[in-house]
């Protein structure tokens, strides 16, 4: 009896053997034919025999049921080209891999036209997600990949993707910095990204462009590390978020980036104080930053500190000339002391000389933001700064200038 039921299992196991290398001859003859769907036919009916596949045929098998799949399927492509690179290597084989490394060429090239046109064009960030990361495993080298799927799951709100792509990338040291081949354009006097060294040495030698220069570009690990923090607290993991920024301060105390990302962490939070702690700690570092001195500005103004954040305003104007914000910005808070003085004047409606008196103070104030929203208007225009500087020459009786910016106001609201 053992002997019949021993003989019973050679045949079936022989029957299997057979069956494997029949169906990769009609898979590979029907690939040959571009006829895709007997091909798939085949390799799936010797699907379940993978893991007990012979090894002379697992070559050929990995390869085929990546062509089989392709574009349709890229997950079970991808799956099964790295299980065929996988396989040559550990045999020390390389009888497809050649081709094969050309088949996933093709197929990372269609996955990430898929993926930037679904995040760019449709906004469809879920497919997007999907194959941006597909690109990252066709092509691990690229991971820049990898990044665009975490920034494309945080977008869809897909944040424990997002916090997985992201903890890989900070595993594997990625800091997204790239060299740019710069050369200046001799005719127009502006400095372009030429592409590749090649290409931008040549157009130097050529006597068209001038001065080249290697300039990398700014590093993502700060923004990574930034972007950790946000979706902990979107997830409620506050003491998670402040943690993650605070370990990577660590590593670097002095990197400005991430003692502004911190302070972004804290404006989150809403706690303001920290924030404002931050952004001081941030000007030491650098002084001449008007975008620092802006944003204790705000947060003195928020804290109803007047003159203090007037102070900072002026201090980025001097930095930054033509910075509208913060010339908006110090006419607001000049003019935030105007309650002050209409409460108290509504408080001496009988009292005509109080009420007289208030009403100039009233107007100098009007007079003092004047020039600041005028020049912020002048940088940036926009139906607040009109709508805003209408007022104030209304009010000031300066009837020939609200008369030439009343028209442009109404227009503007598409009266």
């Amino acid at each position: 009896m053992k002997k019949q039921i021993l003989a019973l299992s050679l045949g079936l196991m022989t029957i299997g053997v057979s069956a494997q290398k029949n169906e990769l001859k009609v898979a590979e003859k029907a690939l040959k034919k571009n006829d895709i769907a007997t091909a798939r036919t085949a390799i799936q009916s010797i699907e379940s025999m993978e893991g007990s596949m012979e090894d002379k045929y697992k070559g050929k098998y990995y390869f085929l049921k990546g062509q089989v799949y392709g574009k349709t399927d890229v997950k079970k492509a991808v799956e099964a080209y790295n299980n065929l690179f996988d396989f040559e290597k550990a045999t020390r084989k390389s009888r497809y891999t050649s081709e094969a490394k050309n088949k996933v060429i093709e197929l990372t090239q269609f996955v990430s036209q898929k993926a930037l046109k679904a995040y760019n064009e449709t906004k469809d960030y879920k497919t997007a997600t999907e194959n941006f990361y597909l690109t990252y495993q066709l092509s691990p080298s690229d991971t820049t990949f990898l990044y665009n799927a975490a920034v494309s799951a945080s977008l869809q709100k897909d944040y424990d993707s997002s916090l997985a792509y992201y903890n890989k990338l900070q595993e594997l040291g990625y800091t997204g910095v790239t060299m740019q081949y710069m050369a200046t354009n001799k005719e127009t006097g502006v400095k372009e990204n030429l592409g590749g060294k090649t290409q931008r040495d040549l157009m130097v030698k050529s006597g068209d462009y001038i001065a080249p220069e290697d300039v990398p570009t700014k590093s993502r690990q700060a923004d990574i590390v930034k972007n950790i923090g946000y979706i902990l607290i979107a997830q409620g993991k506050t003491d998670e978020a402040i943690v993650a920024i605070k370990k990577a301060r660590e590593n670097d105390p002095k990197d400005l980036n991430l003692i502004l990302n911190e302070a972004q962490l804290y404006i989150q939070l809403k706690d303001m104080q920290k924030f404002g702690t931050l952004m001081k700690e941030a000007i030491e570092l650098d002084p001449n930053n008007p975008t620092l001195f802006f944003n204790l500005g705000v947060v003195n103004q928020n804290e109803g500190k007047k003159e203090e954040a007037i102070g900072y305003y002026k201090k980025a104007i001097e930095l930054d000339p033509e910075y509208g914000d913060a010339y908006m910005n110090l006419a607001v808070a000049i003019l935030s002391g105007e309650q002050a003085i209409v409460d108290e004047m509504n408080e001496n409606l009988s009292n005509f000389k109080k009420y007289d008196e208030l009403q100039g103070k009233q107007k100098e104030l009007y007079r003092e933001a004047l020039p600041f929203l005028e020049k912020a208007d002048s940088i940036s225009r926009s139906e607040d700064t009109v709508k805003s500087l209408l007022n104030i020459y209304d009010i000031l009786r300066m009837e020939e200038k609200a008369d030439a910016l009343r028209p442009i106001y109404k227009k503007m609201r598409g009266m």
